[in-house]
């Protein structure tokens, strides 16, 4: 018995030693009646076979379960053939169906007699009984066997198979193929951890088996017969699913032209030439195409269907069609029922019961496996009825995490992090199977697998379908996978497969029958290909081959492959299946309504409302608490910025000259406050597809998640209110009584609240994060604006007054000034008691505070609030009354939105062309609305296609391509880093060569070295000592090295608005060296795209994933970009296949072999790749963990060099239909914890093989140095071209990349425009009040606030190019940092520069410039020049910040930090007088927005006339016998202002005569402003400076500086060991 080994699923046969048949014969299968005392039946069952889930076919060596789990009698089995155990218990309804499409095997009379014994129980007790006793008694002996038999060679040789013996006469299944018993306990008894998919360990244990024991009676729990029996789920499941006649269409081509920013006005003029032309469409609605056309079959409980097809192709389409995801898509024809129901009722009332589970595997990243299953869980427990009997809630959780964890192996990881790209966590292997795991606690009877292996390596891939196919046959569901490159294991484990061409059904039916199918339509099945390459081949005019004679007859094009299956007889086989399948459904549809009861009427979600939003809650919780940095870093900053905030406003005074400031301090909390809650749209968007994958698996519904996050918000915002309030509130010396502090914690902690559910709710409606960004930027605005503190109610414009009713803001900041006034007795003192003097007495005095009484030197707070503001305290509890409706309002609203809320449209991907640059067929097809291919004649279309990649233009491709003749040697190569634990060696003592016109491949298992002897060879090594011999023809590397060799990264990262041509033309440029002409560049290019057949999408932008390239056309324009480069001495490229479909990644090694056999010399990564790639490679540098060779040579044909080599040290025989690329990594045991064979590192070191390989070098070595030197090698030119070049080709193409990205450029100007006319409007023709000159202070306050929402959408430009640069461009020396960063900066400029002057119409001429403001043209062009200073400044300022952040993330948390450091010191929050000394001696001087207020205000007040209104004066009576003139004349002259007589006979003092005595209150003066304007260059230049400087030091110089430190370092530590040693 193998135990703990066994008992996870193998790499060929699955699940080890579990009896998956026994599962579904027994507690499963629907005729079955033996319940739950499974036990002791299949453990000896267990013991007698292990059991194959896949299915034996020809030469793939899988074994055929058959005699576990079906229900045939021995009778029949001796009569007949055994039939195959598809594992999969749709096979059979009674004992004596056979499948129809079961392979046979013949069986002999020594079979029979223990086929007898270990049939299922089934037939009658006694036989039972026997068969237990029989099993019971040899258990023992078969504990105790020798595993490693003498009679394995015999077997091997013989291709029988061996089962674990129970007796001493052997079955000998006769089975071509099969595998040896060795190779069988192996499979069993491999660890779900061990990677690679290879040998495992050979031990076994009481405890072990006794574990396994313990999974299968668990498993039982979960899945049983007991369970069925007493679940009402269980009895009302819809299982099996049928589609017939399914056509889907979508909106939209395969093809669109590239938008600019000048299609907006170039729109009138095409729609005109469109009229006059009749070729073009105009308007109409987008078209229609056909996604899927006419599909029909069925998938049984038990099975599972195979999606192959390429990308595009239509499988996510079908795939979604199984899984239930309707939505996005134009029409749906046909019928798909589950189970016999229909895919609306099911949609309705069943959804928890079908599954669409997308490509990526979406989890919170902070929260561990443990808490995301059991989350899950918590939400799926079934109902007390569906339960067992006393099984509480907390039972069944425990049990089910217990049962999933221990079968997909992931208890080892249950207390590790999920982890994303920012966060470590589990591995990708652990993290799909996570993702399995959630997929089995739905326990959804369908399911749909999109391509979900893509990017797991090919053991990982089929250690997940197994679990796959686990999980498929113990709940009986039916299971659709899509996959890309699926090898023969991994196909063996299905049952049906469907081919998949432009959303045409080419095949579909059993998996075993499919190769025949397209053999008989003429095509030949190459030796060692998989039957899944195969089949996608043939649809490949490049992959394809055709036998002999079938040339004229095979199908040509896509709709003679659909007729030609429509027509077959597997079609009609198809079609009885499924009638016959539906008649089944009609009984089963009927015990379902039997069982139904009101609970199961009804079966979308498992918990009611209350307790989702309770789960929720905690799961959000964990969530938060997972991310503890995050949120310790957000508390620190909220503390360290409310002290700089209490700083300046430090302990202010009750009297009058604390009035404004105490208003100031108030409106900043709440803005302080209310911003914060901005973080909530990021976050809002990035949890949204985990939040609508947990929708469509029906675990809570997306309101009770909407509630759950503002439940969460409460003590978090609660905390986070109260730490910038206490300090914030006590600092400024706001009033001290304790109801007062808890009234404004009160309010502010609601409208934080208020302001997170408003910005939460944005983000609930709206469909993207650029579309909430604009709408937040004005929404800002708004908030800010009409608050009541800029603009007092009562001076509002009637056509915004309205926004101040419905802005939340408004009403915390009345209730807060009421809260902290009402009760204030403000003393009046100078600058504002009037007039003062000698012989002024108080009765003749008066306050400048609005709401003094005449002869009063003291204000009562709440008459000011009143005047001013025209607030009452009275309004406190209604305002705190509206503040809470708007907070349940938003919050609804944000449940509403995330109900409505729907996954992507359906839709196919699109190829964008440039204008003009688009292949004929492609341009015609989007003028007349079809698919290019519509508009060929199918026959001679194909035909055509053919002969354009002919062998001939091939030939002429490669004729054309730059030879090397330098031969590239290494030596003694060795790697180390430093690491916390000490040095670790991850090269050691590496040799080899790479030579022209051979195909080296560098191969090992995961983290043997490989990447990193890549880099190492490259000369991309940055971190950690490399040490050893490079040498190109036996000479160290030149200088120019690095942009002599291409080098094709494993990430495709290009120019997304690029074009193929213009990305190959910037390569050519800028590597080719400078002597030889642009022209001759540029033809080059022409000829690298014929080579890479990829003519008709040259004029296509490279765009994203999806919109743009496919993933292999990406690929080839990596290699191609490489290739334009003309390299003179060798290509190295890593992983150039992973993550493509079979045939993309057989195209990409067929060019590589094209390029090889120019005379290219190639080196590359590749992982582990079929049979038919390797093939392709001439020689291979092999790695073992740790970094040492294993392998380096030839590799001969048919791979018969390296195969000898193994053999003849040691290795097993190689079978010969093995794929010798896992044949040599299953020799040196790569990726196996417990390989314990001998070290092939030190074989291969002490061979003669390793010893004429180092000859060799030599003897290149010292051939090469005597040939003459060539320019290749001595060439000392870092980059290719001179600087100017460099400079002048990146500004063109980041100019070229602005003009293809109308929306960004489109938001820059919407956003000047909408916020230009808003503040415009706002301060519509500001008049001469005291009221309007500080109307013109904020209304430039708000024009300098614009600026976060650009910097915003700024930085991701820089970081963009940035990406392009470090990934690629600045490792292959095409350009310098300085080029990159002179690109990145002027072209912002421009369009800042257009931006700012559209601002300057909108702003200055509506509000503060009208033409009855008397300014004068200088002052106008004054304000423009500074206003484009502005516009430089903060494009400087916000890519100095960007410059030096590793992310988007970490730049936009950092720019409303530094903004509000630079804007709290202009001296308009508080004024210059009012700041504290230490903040007035130097943050004052330093702040740039100082000087900007300044040049701005001096020239919006300057000579401008002040007449008070009627409440801005201050009354007071003159002295009996004094007129008001004479009274005031000593002090008007000393203050300014003037003073007139009141018809009432009273003085009436207005505060400022003109605008300069209102700016010179604001330390502003005009004289200074052309010094200001002078001074805001120096800040813009300092800016720049910051941005090439951090550029600099991120790009390149950190090296130097860390090298300098280092140096410095080593020089230190030598010092010192020499003295030790002394």
């Amino acid at each position: 018995m193998e135990g703990k080994e066994a008992e996870r699923p193998g790499s060929e046969s699955l699940p080890g030693t579990w009896p998956t048949e026994s599962f579904q014969g027994e507690y499963l299968h629907p005729s079955n009646e033996v319940g739950d005392n499974f036990q002791s039946s299949s453990q000896a069952i267990q013991r007698t076979f292990p059991l194959s889930t896949g299915k034996a076919r020809e030469g793939t060596g899988g074994f055929d379960g058959t005699f576990i789990g079906q229900n045939h009698s021995p009778v029949q089995e001796r009569n007949t053939n055994v039939s195959k155990a598809s594992g999969k218990a749709s096979s059979t309804q009674n004992s004596d169906v056979t499948l129809n499409d079961a392979k046979s095997i013949q069986t002999n009379e020594a079979e029979q007699q223990d086929l007898t014994r270990t049939t299922e129980p089934h037939e009658s007790p006694l036989v039972q009984e026997e068969v237990k006793d029989q099993e019971s008694e040899e258990a023992p002996r078969k504990d105790s066997q020798d595993f490693a038999s003498s009679n394995e060679d015999d077997a091997e040789e013989s291709g029988e198979f061996e089962p674990i013996k129970t007796n001493q006469s052997r079955p000998k299944l006769a089975k071509k193929g099969s595998k040896t018993e060795d190779e069988v306990i192996r499979t069993m008894s491999r660890k779900w951890t061990n990677k690679s998919g290879r040998q495992g360990s050979y031990a076994t244990s009481v405890e072990e088996q006794e574990d396994q024991e313990e999974i299968q009676r668990l498993m039982s729990r979960m899945f049983g017969q007991n369970r069925k029996n007493q679940s009402e789920d269980e009895k009302t499941r819809h299982v099996g699913v049928v589609w017939k006649n399914l056509t889907v269409k979508g909106i939209g081509l395969g093809a669109a032209l590239q938008p600019t920013i000048g299609d907006p006005f170039l729109a009138p003029f095409r729609a005109l030439a469109a009229l006059f032309s009749s070729s073009q469409r105009v308007g109409g609605k987008p078209p229609v195409r056909t996604l899927l056309n006419d599909f029909s079959g069925c998938v049984r409980p038990g099975e599972m269907l195979l999606v192959l097809g390429r990308p595009g192709a239509g499988c996510s389409t079908f795939l979604k069609m199984f899984g239930n995801q309707r939505f996005g898509y134009k029409e749906i024809k046909g019928d798909v029922t589950y189970g016999g129901t229909s895919a609306e009722k099911m949609g309705k009332d069943f959804r928890g019961e079908v599954l669409y589970n997308p490509e990526d595997d979406l989890h919170y990243a902070t929260l561990s496996v443990k808490n995301t299953l059991q989350f899950a869980l918590k939400t799926k427990t079934p109902g007390k009825a569906s339960r067992n009997e006393g099984e509480t809630r907390s039972q069944y959780v425990k049990e089910f995490l217990r049962v999933v964890t221990r079968l997909f192996w992931i208890e080892h990881t249950l207390s590790t992090k999920v982890g994303n790209e920012y966060v470590r966590g589990v591995s990708g292997g652990e993290k799909k199977r996570v993702s399995i795991a959630e997929a089995m606690i739905t326990r959804a009877s369908c399911q749909a697998w999109d391509n979900s292996t893509r990017g797991l390596d090919a053991s990982t891939a089929l250690e997940y379908v197994q679990a796959i196919r686990t999980l498929t046959n113990m709940a009986q569901v039916s299971t659709a996978v899509a996959l890309y490159q699926a090898g023969e294991s991994l196909f063996d484990l299905f049952d049906k497969v469907i081919l998949i061409e432009e959303g045409k059904c080419l095949y579909f039916g059993p998996t075993d029958k499919a190769a025949a199918y397209f053999e008989g339509l003429g095509f030949q099945r190459p030796a060692r290909w998989t039957t899944a390459d195969f089949l996608t081949s043939v649809t490949d005019p490049h992959e394809r081959q055709i036998r002999a004679g079938w040339e004229d007859r095979i199908p040509r094009s896509i709709e003679h492959f659909e007729e030609s299956f429509a027509k077959s007889e597997l079609q009609e086989q198809n079609l009885k299946d499924i009638a016959e399948f539906e008649s089944e459904l009609e009984a089963q549809r009927r015990e379902r309504q039997a069982a139904r009861t009101k609970a199961t009427k009804k079966k979308n979600y498992s918990l009611p409302f209350h307790k989702q939003v309770i789960a929720c809650t905690h799961r959000q919780f964990l969530v938060m608490f997972g991310d503890q940095e995050s949120l310790i870093g957000k508390w620190g900053g909220i503390v360290f910025q409310a002290l700089i905030v209490g700083s300046l406003f430090y302990d202010l005074p009750t009297s009058s000259s604390g009035v404004f400031p105490r208003g100031g301090v108030l409106f900043f909390a709440l803005l302080f406050n209310a911003l914060l809650a901005l973080s909530e749209l990021t976050a809002a968007f990035s949890s949204r597809p985990i939040m609508l994958k947990h929708k469509s698996f029906s675990f809570y519904r997306p309101a009770a998640y909407a509630l759950a996050q503002t439940v969460v918000d409460v003590p978090l915002v609660f905390i986070q209110v109260f730490l910038f309030d206490i300090v914030v509130y006590f600092m400024a010396g706001l009033a001290r009584t304790p109801s007062q502090f808890f009234i404004s914690l009160l309010l502010l902690f609601f409208l934080t609240m208020t302001m997170y559910a408003f910005f939460r709710s944005i983000g609930a409606l709206v469909s993207s994060l650029d579309v909430a960004t604009r709408i937040t930027g004005v929404a800002i605005q708004a908030l800010i604006t009409y608050t009541g503190y800029l603009i007092p109610p009562n001076s509002m414009h009637p056509w915004f007054k309205w926004l101040s009713y419905i802005n939340p803001v408004a009403y915390g900041f009345e209730g807060l000034m009421a809260n902290e006034f009402y009760d204030l007795d403000i003393q009046c003192q100078p600058p504002y008691l009037v007039p003062i003097g000698p012989g002024v007495t108080p009765e003749h005095q008066s306050c400048l505070i609005q709401g003094s009484q005449p002869g009063q030197t003291a204000v009562s707070g709440a008459d000011y609030i009143n005047t001013a503001f025209s607030y009452t305290r009275d309004h406190l509890w209604r305002n705190f009354g509206i503040i809470v409706a708007f907070f349940v309002f938003f919050t609804l609203l944000t449940m509403l939105g995330m109900e409505l809320q729907k996954p992507n449209a359906g839709g196919g991907a699109v190829t964008i062309f440039k204008r003009g640059q688009a292949p004929k067929s492609v341009e015609k097809a989007m003028q007349k609305g079809g698919t290019p291919k519509d508009e060929e004649n199918q026959e001679h279309g194909e035909k055509s296609l053919e002969d354009e990649s002919s062998g001939s233009d091939t030939e002429k491709g490669t004729k054309g391509v730059a030879k090397n003749d330098t031969i590239f040697t290494f030596q003694n190569i060795n790697y180390e880093i430093p690491t916390k634990e000490g040095p670790r060696q991850l090269l050691q003592d590496v040799q080899g060569f790479v030579r022209p016109g051979k195909l080296t491949a560098l191969m090992g298992a995961s983290g043997a070295g490989k990447t990193t002897l890549l880099n190492t060879l490259a000369q991309r090594i940055n971190f950690g000592v490399v040490t050893g011999d490079f040498l190109v023809d036996g000479r160290p590397l030149p200088k120019s090295f690095q942009r002599a060799t291409g080098f094709a990264e494993q990430q495709d990262v290009h120019e997304p608005t690029a074009t193929v041509r213009e990305a190959l033309r910037f390569s050519a440029l800028l590597r080719q060296p400078e002597e030889v002409p642009v022209q001759e560049k540029y033809d080059y290019c022409e000829t690298i795209i014929d080579l890479l057949e990829m003519r008709n999408i040259a004029g296509a932008t490279i765009g994203q994933v999806g919109v743009g390239l496919n993933q292999e056309q990406r690929k080839r324009l990596t290699i191609g970009v490489e290739l334009a480069s003309k390299p003179e001495l060798l290509m190295f490229l890593d992983e150039p296949t992973s993550g493509l479909d079979s045939g993309a990644a057989f195209n990409i090694v067929r060019f590589l072999r094209k390029l090889a056999d120019a005379g290219q010399a190639i080196l590359c990564t590749i992982h582990q790749p079929s049979s038919v790639l390797f093939e392709h490679f001439d020689e291979l540098i092999l790695l073992k963990s740790g970094g040492r060779i294993v392998y380096h040579g030839e590799l001969g044909k048919g791979s018969r060099l390296l195969i000898d080599y193994f053999e003849s040290n040691g290795a097993k025989h190689c079978p010969s239909k093995a794929n010798p690329a896992e044949y040599m990594l299953e020799a040196i045991g790569a990726g196996d914890p417990s390989y314990s064979g001998q070290d092939w590192g030190d074989v291969w070191s002490t061979s003669s093989e390793h010893e004429a390989r180092s000859k060799e070098i030599q003897d290149m070595i010292a051939t090469r140095r005597s040939v003459t030197s060539t320019s290749k090698t001595d060439d000392v030119r870092e980059y290719a071209m001179p600087l100017a070049t460099q400079i002048l080709a990146v500004i063109k193409r980041d100019f070229t990349a602005y003009y293809r990205t109308p929306d960004y450029l489109l938001g820059k100007f919407m956003l000047h425009i909408v916020t230009g006319l808003f503040n415009g409007f706002t301060f519509w023709r500001t008049g001469f009040s005291a009221t309007d000159m500080q109307s013109r202070l904020f209304s430039i306050f708000m024009t300098l606030t614009i600026s976060p929402p650009l910097i915003q959408q700024l930085q991701p430009k820089y970081l963009g190019f940035r990406q392009v640069y470090r990934a690629r461009e600045r490792n292959s020396k095409i350009y310098s940092w300085l080029a990159f960063t002179t690109g990145a900066v002027v072209v912002e400029l421009p369009y800042s520069v257009l931006a700012g002057t559209i601002y300057m119409a909108t702003w200055w001429w509506t509000s503060i410039g009208w033409p009855g403001a008397n300014r004068t043209s200088l002052e106008t062009a004054y304000v423009w020049l500074l206003l484009m200073l502005f516009e430089v400044y903060y494009v400087g300022f916000g890519q100095a910040i960007a410059s030096f952040s590793p992310n988007e993330l970490l730049a936009s948390l950092l720019v409303p930090i530094f903004l509000l450091f630079v804007i709290s010191f202009a001296g308009v929050v508080v004024p210059y007088a009012g700041l504290p000394y230490f903040w007035q001696s130097w943050m004052y001087w330093l702040s740039p927005f100082r000087y900007l207020m300044e040049g701005f205000l001096a020239v919006a007040t300057h000579g401008v006339p002040v007449t008070c209104a009627e409440n801005e004066f201050a009354r007071f009576s003159p002295p009996p016998g004094v007129s008001c003139a004479n009274y005031t004349e000593a002090f008007v002259q000393e203050v300014g202002g003037y003073v007139q007589t009141a018809a009432d006979g009273m003085c009436a003092f207005c505060q400022y005569k003109d605008g300069d005595e209102f700016a010179a209150g604001f330390n502003v003066y005009y004289a200074n402003i052309w010094r200001d304007y002078g001074i805001f260059w120096g800040f813009c230049i300092f800016n720049f400076v910051l941005v090439f400087f951090c550029s600099w030091l991120y790009l390149s110089g950190g090296k130097s500086v860390k090298g300098l430190f280092s140096r410095e370092k080593g020089k230190g530590e030598k010092g010192k060991t020499q003295e030790e040693k002394a």
